[in-house]
């Protein structure tokens, strides 16, 4: 058979000019939108003496900084928790469908394959009316030319998706260590305290039975008795209170790790001394660049905003065509035996474009849509930034004012510690009333119960300073914690 001459179709060259044309059109990648926020060039708590320089990278792995509070009970804690944890488990599901997601969407972009078989049979108006059996095997493929760069911004929107997930994760995992940190430290602190109740109680107990015996000789009125018993009682309701908080405390810290609260225990050690009892490490706290970059829930919100950017592209790209190349080859043949003969062979391609006309509204609905989303986006990014600002500066404030707070306190401390001593003296040479004593060593226990409660603050401030400022840093752990607060002073009745 002589070879046929095909003759090229004259609509193909101006067709592929225009598409050339109209992809030169397509949106091109969003970029990260400014912020219209003055950034200051330090922190006003801040010592610029002690300043360091993080890399600006919230991908930057924290390391372990509860190490710098030399706890190996905490140590243990947050890697627990780091496994069970169920937020973090929340947020890796979330990340892996982002990630999914991503997939599925970059699959637009890809060539599509598919095979086909199929049988009908059905009446022939051109064979009388006889019914007709018809066999077809085949492959299609099918490909969407992106001249717009609709399914590139879809892909690169979630891939910012991916990217926010990322870092939300990231921030999960920060949030339970430091709520891990700080509620292991104010359980220390509660100890700590739970041991000066119980050895101001010791001391009562003394005292009442000293009282006890000096009216049983009539030194003193049944009165001093009343009142000695009253302080024992009182004393002994407190320490109970503290045990009921500190069953809370405990039960919270179960929950952190991902532990049933009946099977959870952690030993009182506050005998040994604790890492309450130290004083907080220092925390450098960097430029405010440098917070804007580790911060991993800045980071979220950023990508979330440059995502909704390529959503508003995506949506104006809809009032362009949609242009699909499609091809198909295989067999057709009305007996099964003849479906693989080279003469039942049936291929076709074609190419579709499509343009709605009138949408009712549909299109320019989503424009505005993806607009809105877009500003709101950003009112959340701008919002993370304060935040996050405030955050530092609250905490830098706090440690400031607290280390003062501390000093105070150490000296009220002792004070008290000598005028309960002194009290106790002039009270068994019968110098002064039991009301001396009594007022003496209940000072002295407010005074030595807030030094706990105001070096507990400071643990806590320092942990929300290293939440605030994104994660960990280089530093060198604190040395040992020393001896733990001495218990109530003077010299006790016999």
């Amino acid at each position: 058979m002589p070879t046929q001459q095909t003759t090229r179709p004259a609509w193909r060259v101006p067709a592929l000019v225009l598409a050339l044309a109209l992809a030169g059109c397509a949106t091109q990648p969003a970029e990260q939108p400014p912020l219209d926020l003055p950034m200051p060039a330090t922190f006003k708590e801040a010592e610029t003496a002690r300043w360091t320089v993080a890399p600006p990278a919230d991908t930057q792995a924290r390391g372990d900084w509860w190490q710098v509070f030399a706890d190996p009970v905490l140590d243990d804690l947050a890697r627990r928790a780091g496994e069970r944890n169920t937020d973090l488990q929340l947020a890796a599901a979330r990340l892996a469908q982002a990630r999914a997601l991503l997939k599925n969407t970059e699959a637009d972009r890809a060539l599509q394959l598919g095979l086909e078989a199929g049988a009908s049979r059905q009446t022939d108006a051109g064979q009388g009316g006889r019914p007709v059996t018809s066999l077809t095997a085949g492959a299609g493929a099918s490909y969407e030319l992106d001249l717009f760069g609709r399914l590139a911004g879809a892909s690169r929107a979630a891939g910012l998706d991916v990217q926010a997930r990322e870092a939300l994760l990231q921030s999960t995992r920060l949030v339970v260590q430091a709520d891990v940190v700080g509620t292991y430290l104010g359980l220390r602190a509660l100890d700590t305290e739970r041991r000066l109740v119980r050895d101001t109680l010791q001391a009562l107990r003394d005292t009442q039975r000293l009282t006890e015996r000096r009216h049983d000789a009539g030194d003193v009125a049944e009165l001093d008795v009343a009142r000695a018993k009253t302080e024992v009682a009182s004393t002994e309701a407190e320490a109970i209170a503290l045990d009921r908080r500190r069953a809370e405390l405990e039960h919270a810290l179960a929950t952190l790790v991902g532990e049933p609260a009946s099977s959870f225990t952690l030993a009182d050690v506050s005998d040994r001394g604790a890492a309450s009892d130290a004083p907080p490490p220092p925390v450098p706290a960097g430029v405010p660049s440098t917070v804007l970059a580790r911060r991993p829930d800045v980071a979220a919100a950023l990508r979330t905003l440059m995502a909704a950017q390529e959503r508003v592209g995506i949506a104006k790209a809809a009032w362009f065509p949609d242009l699909t190349l499609t091809a198909s080859g295989g067999y057709a043949s009305s007996e099964l035996s003849d479906l693989f003969q080279w003469s039942a062979r049936a291929w076709g391609v074609g190419a579709l474009l499509s343009l709605p006309i009138f949408d009712g509204g549909r299109r320019d609905a989503g424009v505005r849509r993806a607009e809105a989303e877009l500003d709101a986006a950003l009112a959340v990014y701008r919002q993370q930034v304060l935040v996050a600002f405030r955050e530092v500066e609250d905490q830098l404030a706090g440690l400031r004012l607290l280390a003062q707070q501390f000093e105070a306190q150490q000296r009220a401390v002792e004070a008290a510690t000598r005028a309960t001593g002194l009290s106790g003296s002039r009270y068994r040479n019968g110098l002064v009333s039991q009301l001396e004593l009594l007022d003496a060593q209940r000072s002295e226990l407010r005074n030595r119960r807030q030094a706990v409660l105001v070096r507990s603050a400071q643990q806590q401030s320092t942990v929300g300073l290293i939440r605030a400022l994104g994660g960990g840093w280089d530093a060198t752990p604190p040395a040992a914690p020393q001896a733990a607060h001495r218990p109530p002073q003077g010299e006790q009745p016999s």
